[in-house]
């Protein structure tokens, strides 16, 4: 099959209005649920305890990981798209977002059982060179940047992901084009700002 028959053939399928409808209502609900957790894993006094010998102390690292390789699904499925390979695009984009998942659980697994780490916190004895606190100094103004923008876009790419997922899925194209050209940015930016924002506090983790 030519890659216009393929795109063709993808343009041709009729759109499943009353099962958009029900995603539309679960891509609320889950930016909801997910919100609310954000809000709750953020306070020490719900923080849960972990067995003995328990350490989930490696999922920054695969957390940053999983968000870098999102970022370069997205880019090939937008060249997939633009060339015409739907399939690819799509088999990419559900990549992309089932990882964008296991993201999700590890991270909120990581904030609910571990106490949340500060640029800048210092881990040997308290004492603070002058170099470190030199560099503290140059360097927090731009993670805080990164981090604050990271979690906005993070915030208000949510839905529009899973609004254009269910458009994409209930075979709503023009709707999925219009949502991708906000979403597609704005995801990109996330999953490449946040691998960032680890690696500049990476030396504080114990």
């Amino acid at each position: 099959m030519s890659v216009n028959d393929e795109r063709q053939e993808w343009l041709l399928r009729k759109p499943n209005y009353a099962l958009s409808k029900l995603l539309k209502i679960a891509a609320w609900v889950i930016t909801g649920m997910v919100l609310v957790l954000v809000g709750m894993m953020r306070r020490p006094d719900l923080r849960i305890p972990l067995p003995e010998g328990v350490d989930l102390g490696f999922l920054p690292a695969v957390n940053s990981s999983i968000n870098a390789t999102v970022a370069v699904l997205l880019v090939a499925a937008i060249f997939a798209v633009k060339s015409g390979r739907i399939r690819l695009h799509r088999n990419l984009m559900l990549t992309a977002m089932g990882l964008s998942v296991l993201f999700l659980l590890g991270y909120v697994a990581y904030h609910f059982t571990n106490a949340e780490i500060k640029f800048g916190d210092i881990d040997h004895d308290g004492f603070v060179t002058p170099e470190e606190s030199a560099e503290v100094g140059t360097a927090r103004p731009v993670y805080l940047v990164l981090l604050i923008t990271h979690i906005i876009a993070a915030g208000v790419s949510l839905p529009l992901i899973l609004l254009a997922f269910s458009a994409a899925w209930t075979n709503r194209f023009e709707a999925h084009r219009r949502l991708a050209r906000w979403v597609f940015p704005i995801w990109l930016y996330v999953a490449i700002t946040g691998p960032i924002c680890y690696l500049l506090l990476r030396p504080y983790y114990s």
